[in-house]
């Protein structure tokens, strides 16, 4: 039997020494990192060939319904057993998509049973698990075969691009396959609407200002512009959404 090449995720150092001692009672097992949350996870699972993550489920800066989110971008992507406390709720989950967990606190018989019959999730499986999830703290994004972790907290604006989404962040632009309705309704607190569009993130708008712009026709017209913390570019404001100008 080929050796199973697991990353335990937890951020309870009790509960990831539980799953090592009893993971070193099973055959064909390697440990090959610990991680505290969920970005930790996602970022040794890019950094080490794995099979399977034991993933918790509520852990600080990422849970880990966001991180098993992340890593379906993965290939080959690695199977994920959950770990939780009793959830009745998260638990019916489970089991209504016949997703892998294991109830806290774990035994030997469990996790084995477990490991003997685990597979990667599938798509709808990761999206019947939304529901459990708080809002992401980090989008992925696919770029020359590896996963980049965007904060959410870095991101300046959205745009929509025809089949993608651009991304900005002071640094620069990525590219992300999701839609601006879809991101609107996720971020609704964080962003505003400014362009059927754009999505501006309110703690980079650091004003307004009305310029004189030339239209399609060569005929001189006024415009409203979001003016942007850090970066020199400003964000048009159609007319449907100046009202926002007054509002904040």
């Amino acid at each position: 039997m080929n050796t199973i090449k697991i990353i335990i995720a937890d951020d309870e150092a009790p509960a990831r020494n539980r799953l090592r001692d009893l993971l070193g009672d099973i055959a064909h097992i390697t440990i090959v990192a610990e991680a505290h949350n969920g970005k930790e996870a996602v970022d040794l699972a890019m950094e080490h060939a794995t099979d399977l993550l034991l993933l918790d489920i509520r852990m600080p800066l990422m849970d880990g319904i966001e991180a098993a989110q992340h890593l379906q971008k993965l290939d080959p992507k690695p199977s994920i057993i959950f770990t939780t406390a009793y959830d009745t709720y998260a638990i019916r989950a489970f089991d209504l998509n016949a997703i892998d967990y294991l109830l806290k606190p774990i035994r030997l018989e469990r996790l084995e049973t477990a490991i003997n019959k685990v597979r990667a999730l599938k798509p709808a499986q990761i999206k019947a698990l939304q529901s459990l999830q708080n809002i992401r703290s980090h989008l992925s994004i696919h770029e020359r075969g590896r996963i980049i972790l965007l904060p959410i907290d870095e991101i300046i604006y959205f745009r929509a691009e025809q089949k993608y989404t651009t991304v900005r962040t002071i640094e620069r632009e990525y590219l992300l396959e999701e839609s601006l309705t879809q991101l609107e309704t996720e971020f609704s607190e964080r962003l505003l609407r400014l362009h059927r569009n754009c999505l501006v993130a309110k703690q980079f708008i650091r004003g307004f200002e009305k310029r004189t712009v030339v239209n399609a026709q060569d005929q001189s017209e006024t415009q409203w512009v979001a003016l942007l913390k850090d970066i020199p570019e400003t964000i048009a404001i159609s007319r449907r959404q100046q009202h926002l100008i007054k509002e904040i």
